[in-house]
């Protein structure tokens, strides 16, 4: 007598077809970044023209974890707060930047735009960056403010590092000799602007701190004495190391 092999059963999350294919489950699991969800193909197939619902458009174009799971390579905190939405239309209270982010690489556009439309976002994704956007190379200075603090603080509690933020080319003409003498003692600075735009120069160096300290760094500024007009332009930067 001959024993027939058993079938095989599908994999959580797949299920298998008449004509012997594998299809989704409605029901399924997801491992997203290590955190585990379980939802229906229906909520992350909410928005059809969504990443997400291309994700699970069909079994082939989803990757699977090592017990069989659905795997998202994502921040699974986050992804809490994209489930509610998709499955009663609830908005995230807290976290909105994540969430924003995660929302943006799903391309979930209705939540993508109900976050921008929240203060918080707003004023960072429109106010504060559409500024910035119009200071000429500010992600390179940021940049280079940092990696000259970090130059000196060998064996030093603090560093610092001038400053020069004008907003109009007049004030540029105030800052000139000043730039001189300080490049002659061989000091240097880190030139901000001039920009087309509102804000002031406080405005722009609480940018710099805010986007400094998103780093995870400690800094703090403070006005640098020098004569002249040119004493409203130039501020030092302190970097505490511990």
């Amino acid at each position: 007598m001959s024993l027939t092999p058993a079938p095989r059963s599908p994999r959580p999350g797949l299920a298998a077809s008449q004509a012997g294919s594998v299809t989704l489950s409605p029901v399924v699991v997801l491992n997203v970044g290590g955190e585990l969800y379980t939802t229906t193909v229906g909520t992350l197939r909410r928005h059809p023209d969504s990443k997400l619902a291309e994700m699970f458009s069909s079994a082939a174009k989803v990757c699977m974890d090592s017990e069989g799971r659905f795997f998202i390579d994502r921040p699974g905190t986050y992804f809490g707060p994209i489930l509610d939405f998709l499955r009663s239309g609830q908005l995230p209270t807290q976290s909105l930047l994540e969430v924003y982010r995660e929302a943006q690489f799903y391309e979930i556009k209705p939540l993508v735009k109900l976050l921008e439309d929240t203060p918080k976002i707003f004023g960072e994704q429109v106010a504060r960056k559409q500024f910035l956007l119009r200071v000429p190379s500010y992600s390179e200075n940021l940049e280079l403010l940092v990696r000259l603090a970090r130059a000196e603080a060998m064996a030093a509690r603090r560093s610092s590092v001038l400053v020069c933020a004008v907003r109009r080319d007049e004030d540029a003409v105030h800052c000139v000799d000043t730039l001189r003498t300080l490049e002659a003692n061989k000091t240097s600075v880190v030139k901000f602007g001039p920009w087309k735009a509102a804000p002031t120069i406080r405005d722009l160096l609480d940018c710099v701190k805010m986007d400094i300290e998103a780093q995870g760094y400690q800094v703090a500024y403070e006005p640098f004495t020098c004569r002249g007009k040119a004493g409203n332009h130039f501020y030092t930067f302190f970097f505490s190391w511990w």
